[in-house]
């Protein structure tokens, strides 16, 4: 092998090594301190793309699932609503058969009346109720998304209450100056009532299906999270082991170096 001053191949093959060691060292710091194995879109372009698309769907998917919580409070409302209403039509059944007694003189239907008058307004009142601006009661009829792309949708179906065919309208007398027991049909009162179990059945039925769907929501946004990270997170055990090697390499480039170096210097003993 010849001795030679001006070039010192073997310096700069250890100086290569050592910049490329280094480099390794400096990416599996990178990766261990982030805890993400794509630390520049370099290292993985194609995994990038397709975890921002996971992370978006996964992000979609936990805002649907609170617009569900908030349908299904919306439902819960409405549904305490109605329990109060068929309390009501209890109570308008009860004196509807106390108005009945042929022992009552007129001061006792009077009292009742005044009884049922109040409840009847109630009843009007309650038919107006809102959740956050929105109608407890009417024709109109809510849809919820239940998937992040909105292809998939429960219809919140219109509790019109006051309607006097599906509601209670008949009770209330909008309008109509009602105020006398006298002019109430005691099939009107089961009527409604059986009116406002349909409305609390279908309200059930709504909660039930919005249920299944926050809870198939929850499991496919763990399902997305999960994916995104095999794609993404870094495995420490895996990239420790690779940051002790390129410690390692290193520190023995550095030495190396260090004595490719000095090889030049044999040229000088020959000088002498």
């Amino acid at each position: 092998m010849s001795v030679v001053i001006n070039t010192n191949f073997a310096a700069t093959v250890a100086a290569n090594n050592l910049a490329a060691s280094n480099a390794s060292l400096q990416k599996s710091l990178n990766r261990l301190s982030s805890g993400s194995k794509i630390v520049s879109p370099a290292d993985d372009a194609g995994g990038l793309a397709v975890s921002m698309k996971l992370s978006a769907a996964a992000n979609r998917q936990g805002a649907v699932e609170n617009n569900i919580g908030n349908a299904t409070s919306y439902l819960q409302t409405q549904d305490g609503a109605l329990q109060v209403v068929g309390k009501i039509l209890d109570r308008i059944g009860e004196l509807k058969t106390l108005y009945g007694d042929s022992t009552k003189n007129t001061t006792d239907l009077a009292n009742y009346d005044s009884e049922f008058a109040a409840l009847s307004s109630e009843l009007t009142s309650i038919s107006s109720e809102t959740f956050n601006g929105k109608n407890l009661f009417g024709s109109t009829a809510l849809s919820i998304a239940v998937t992040d792309d909105g292809a998939t949708s429960v219809t919140l179906t219109g509790s019109d209450l006051s309607s006097s065919t599906t509601g209670v309208g008949t009770l209330t007398g909008t309008g109509t100056g009602l105020t006398s027991l006298t002019s109430v049909a005691l099939s009107d009162i089961t009527t409604a009532i059986q009116n406002v179990a349909t409305f609390r059945a279908q309200n059930g039925a709504e909660q039930s299906r919005l249920g299944f769907a926050s809870e198939l929501l929850t499991v496919n946004k763990a399902n997305l999270e999960a994916a995104s990270s095999r794609i993404t997170d870094v495995d420490v055990a895996e990239e420790s082991t690779e940051l002790a090697r390129w410690n390692v390499l290193v520190q023995s480039g550095t030495a190396m170096l260090a004595q490719a170096n000095q090889s030049a210097q044999t040229a000088l003993k020959l000088l002498q």
